[in-house]
């Protein structure tokens, strides 16, 4: 495979289209907002003055999950901000991405370091044919599904890497990657945590007008299997058509030193590749020899290997841990890079070195978010969301698609689907019900309401780290370049998922498993 100049120049100027005219100017006026940081900040002190405002306020919402009426908590008051003072510090520590993004880098780190990864993308490539990376690379984003959040601290760089190395722009990469691990979040031919987590949503939303009524865990896993070649297709013509084209006027003028390099294998890389791979391939075969026995220790209470209470999936961050750590050491002395245990650690602290500012974007975000939650301002935008859709009184597949389009407009606010489902799921799951239709089918129009706006919102909390990894190769990266990159996914991705959603359901393709499209 020979190398592709890299825009080091702007090209020739052309007359622009409309789209590009449109995404420019939204990655202008997006890269005047403040830094990332500083924005988490504003928007805290929004919430605060927000909540104080409306504290007195009687509202006639019933929140599903106390059943009395939705009450702001003031965040202003003395209490509340005791509380803020107090709790800081382990608001900001038990930031969820942030522990799962500095875990799983110390190993990748390590990993990248002594060269294995460099290694195995240059295997890689050897034989992969340029022309099928992008769908590669975002079918791989997809399955990363599985492993709850391993696609953001995994796949998603490699994106970046991958398509250096191949001669594309790494933006493009790191934007086909961040379409598929979030903006088809729930695109999976394999079944995950997050099944059993909305199914339980759904049943409990069911039972509150029929106790006996059950969803099974795999309700939706037909259509989100299917949803998989839509994602894939969708994002390969728009990675290859639409962003990457556009990416050849921007510079890529990252450091030249932690870029990957195309140059063939050596017979040092060679031997330390098979070495640093039979030490991983050692490592999943002991992992799965000890999840396969009905009474193993990574097993959920129910045996369960994927429900989200199970050893495995909460040790997932720990596992991508291990399994590039070792197979990296592994490569690194069979290669000759690393001499000496040193070596290591130094893997590891040039890894941290490059996180520090995320780490000070994760300290706003965790305090806003926090307090976001805390004074229920997004639950209240949800139910007033909801409340209007059921007023409105529509047909059901015109409800179906006010569904997803109202999920889409609140994911932008409140990123946990779980979340959003458990205030959602109470109002419209019984309300669909009374008109005909299953609690599956109005799950599944969640669903792809729930992902399409991911890759949109600077709130979603993987968002800040995804401006990092584009900083690795475009300096000036921004809020606004992010999203002007991801905005055509998003659109995309929300208009022909709907459709497809329409036009399965049509023609009555089953949804997944005991998934009826009609109640009773």
């Amino acid at each position: 495979m020979k190398d592709s100049p890299h825009p080091k120049e702007s090209a020739p100027a052309k007359s622009p289209r409309f789209i590009d005219r449109a995404l420019n100017t939204i990655e202008r006026v997006g890269n005047k907002l403040p830094d990332p940081a500083a924005l988490f900040f504003i928007l805290l002190l929004v919430v605060w003055a927000l909540s104080a405002l409306l504290a007195s306020t009687q509202f006639a919402e019933i929140d599903p999950r106390t059943s009395q009426p939705i009450q702001i908590k003031n965040q202003l008051a003395a209490p509340s901000i005791a509380a803020f003072l107090a709790n800081m510090v382990t608001t900001f520590t038990s930031f969820h991405p942030l522990g799962v993004v500095l875990v799983a880098l110390l190993g990748v780190g390590v990993a990248e370091h002594t060269g294995f990864i460099n290694a195995c993308l240059k295997g890689l490539l050897s034989f992969t044919s340029p022309k099928l990376l992008t769908p590669m690379l975002i079918l791989v984003a997809i399955v990363s599904h599985t492993a709850a959040d391993a696609g953001y601290v995994l796949v998603i760089p490699l994106g970046g890497v991958i398509f250096y190395a191949a001669g594309r722009h790494p933006l493009a990469g790191i934007a086909a990657a961040f379409a598929g691990v979030s903006g088809g979040f729930s695109a999976n031919f394999i079944p995950s945590s997050l099944d059993p987590l909305l199914s339980g949503l759904s049943q409990a939303a069911a039972q509150i007008i029929d106790p006996s009524r059950l969803v099974n865990p795999l309700c939706n896993w037909f259509f989100t299997g299917a949803s998989t070649l839509v994602i894939v297709g969708l994002g390969w013509f728009l990675t290859d058509r639409v962003i990457e084209p556009r990416l050849q006027s921007t510079p890529v003028d990252g450091d030249e030193a932690e870029m990957p390099k195309m140059e063939n294998l050596g017979p040092k890389e060679r031997r330390g590749l098979y070495a640093g791979l039979g030490a991983l391939v050692l490592g999943i075969a002991i992992l799965v020899f000890v999840s396969v026995p009905g009474g193993s220790a990574l097993r959920a209470p129910d045996g369960s290997l994927t429900a989200s209470t199970a050893p495995l999936m909460q040790s997932i961050v720990a596992l991508i841990f291990l399994l590039f750590l070792i197979p990296g050491i592994v490569y690194g002395y069979v290669a000759g890079t690393v001499q000496s245990h040193r070596d290591i650690i130094q893997g590891m602290s040039k890894t941290m070195s490059t996180m520090g500012y995320y780490i000070v974007m994760a300290f706003f975000a965790a305090l806003f978010i926090a307090a976001f939650g805390q004074s229920n301002l997004g639950a209240l935008i949800a139910l007033k969301g909801a409340g209007l859709l059921k007023a409105l009184a529509l047909p059901g597949a015109v409800t179906m698609v006010g569904i997803i389009l109202l999920t889409a407009t609140v994911n932008l606010m409140v990123g946990s689907a779980s979340a959003k489902w458990a205030l959602l799921a109470p109002i419209f799951v019984p309300m669909l019900m009374a008109l005909g239709f299953s609690p599956e089918l109005t799950q599944a129009a969640y669903r792809v309401g729930d992902s399409t706006t991911n890759i949109i919102t600077p709130l979603m909390p993987y968002f800040p780290l995804v401006v990092v990894y584009c900083q690795r190769y475009v300096r000036q990266t921004g809020i606004g370049t992010l999203v002007s990159i991801m905005l055509p996914f998003s659109v995309v991705f929300l208009v022909l998922w709907t459709a497809f959603l329409l036009v399965y359901w049509m023609l009555g393709i089953p949804l997944g498993l005991q998934a009826p499209y009609t109640y009773p």
